[in-house]
């Protein structure tokens, strides 16, 4: 399990996009038992002077916390992908690099994304703020549930919102960011930043200089310098999937990629599985809701991606929430990962059953496969309309869209 597993983060910016719609998508590559769990927490006022407790280190709190949906393995505080009440989505890629990431537990890179969700209001702003933790606090921990080696990396992040994205990625503390505006642009588990960057670290070139990695006279290629020598492009074989997509970019498309087991973005190996999936539609015009569409469940070909949106008074879906162990969990407790519990919701429970089906019965698992697809595609109208329409969609009846969508799933597959 050396090396990081290849996830997948994309972006679509019209006019490669339809109806002038920022899609984003992101697949989540992690070991193959671990559950995620899809979580919302409402905005929130803090007391001066609290912490907050993130997986493995306490860091100072800010005054107030925006409200955040995210999924994540449901042993860590973080997130690997989310968004936050303002449009705001992000998602991290574990990466090698030449310099190795510390295991001396630090932030981990998932804590970033959902810090950042947290503390920003664009994408820009949770990029600041995520530069400024790790130049603060630095990075480094196991990043799996591991309890016989450490498994620790850098991290890249792709950070969007409904004018702009940011690609920023990072060598311990030291980092460098691109903004793109236009077109599509994917993330994978390498570095990819070359000579376009937008923002940097004000010491790494210094920094690359000192290690003997840059002369200082040729041009400053940032993935060239900081990749591991070992480093295989074609480890990100699935990069091209939206470049190459000649009709304008929708949802439909973007989960159609994140699905794609022949490309490799959808990974399902002996180690690795993507046990959860997002894509979001963030309309540049502003009084049209975000949507965020979560699996909560691991492989998107057999998954389906359940609508989100933000209003005041979202209804908490404890059913796609895992059980919670307090000061007892072995995540928490030192040394850590002695033990495993059990860390399957009611939704990733009933999903487990299906995914049997599907592999063991050809023709029950087709008929079943058939009629999660026609579930989902129900959600995918229905928010189709809420994007279309004049009128702001009704708080009450949105409020609980999320919810309802795991109950029906669950219901189905009972």
């Amino acid at each position: 399990m050396a090396g990081a597993p290849p996830s997948y983060c994309f972006v679509a910016f019209p006019p490669r996009a339809k109806d002038g719609l920022v899609v984003f998508g992101k697949n989540s590559a992690r070991p193959r038992d671990e559950v995620q769990e899809v979580v919302y927490f409402s905005a929130a006022d803090h007391e001066p002077e609290s912490k907050v407790e993130c997986t493995y280190i306490s860091i100072d709190q800010v005054p107030r916390t925006h409200a955040i949906v995210i999924s994540r393995p449901a042993w860590l505080w973080g997130a690997e992908m989310g968004a936050n009440e303002h449009g705001v989505c992000i998602a991290n890629e574990a990466v090698n690099t030449r310099e190795p990431a510390a295991e001396t537990e630090a932030l981990l890179g998932m804590d970033l994304v959902r810090l950042g969700l947290e503390r920003g209001t664009t994408a820009k702003e949770a990029l600041d703020v995520i530069v400024s933790l790790l130049e603060e606090h630095g990075q480094g921990g196991n990043y799996y549930e591991d309890a016989n080696s450490c498994h620790s990396f850098q991290s890249a992040y792709l950070l969007v919102d409904r004018e702009e994205a940011w690609v920023l990625e990072t060598v311990g503390k030291y980092w460098a960011a691109e903004k793109i505006t236009e077109g599509v642009k994917c993330i994978c588990n390498q570095l990819s930043l070359t000579t376009k960057m937008d923002a940097e670290h004000p010491e790494l070139r210094t920094y690359a200089q000192s290690q003997g990695w840059w002369t200082g006279e040729d041009e400053f290629n940032f993935s060239q310098i900081f990749s591991p020598a070992d480093d295989h492009p074609d480890n990100c074989a699935g990069k091209d999937s939206l470049e190459k997509q000649e009709e304008s970019i929708t949802v439909q498309t973007m989960i159609n990629i994140l699905r794609d087991k022949a490309s490799g973005v959808c990974i399902d190996s002996e180690s690795f599985l993507t046990t959860a999936s997002i894509v979001s539609v963030l309309p540049q015009n502003r009084s049209s809701p975000c949507i965020h569409y979560f699996t909560g469940t691991p492989d998107p070909s057999r998954s389906i991606f359940k609508p989100f949106i933000f209003v005041d008074d979202v209804k908490l879906v404890p059913k796609a929430q895992s059980p919670c162990f307090g000061d007892d969990d072995p995540a928490k407790r030192e040394p850590r990962f002695q033990e495993k519990p059990d860390r399957r919701h009611e939704l990733y429970k009933a999903h487990e059953w299906a995914r049997a089906v599907i592999e063991s019965d050809q023709e029950q698992g087709r008929v079943l496969k058939k009629t999660m697809m026609e579930l989902e595609k129900q959600g995918l109208e229905a928010m189709e309309e809420i994007l279309s329409s004049p009128e702001p969609p009704d708080p009450a009846e949105v409020g609980d869209l999320f919810y309802d969508c795991v109950d029906t799933e669950i219901k189905f597959f009972k």
